[in-house]
């Protein structure tokens, strides 16, 4: 299988929302107490870079 740019990019995307929604995960069900709003947001942060990933295909 010939990985161009933008098949990078599709499966960069898609690691970014499995970390993003298992960091969520762990702040929600794992830490009770501050940490666990310090992981929602990183989770969020990469939503927002998965988000930018998936913007760039076909545009690189």
């Amino acid at each position: 299988m010939a990985m161009n740019k933008n098949t990078v990019l599709a499966w960069a995307t898609w690691i970014m929302i499995f970390v993003g929604l298992t960091l969520i995960a762990l702040g929600a069900f794992r830490y009770d107490e501050v940490a666990g709003w310090g992981f929602a947001s990183v989770g969020i942060g990469f939503f927002a870079i998965a988000w930018v990933f998936n913007a760039l295909k076909g545009r690189v």
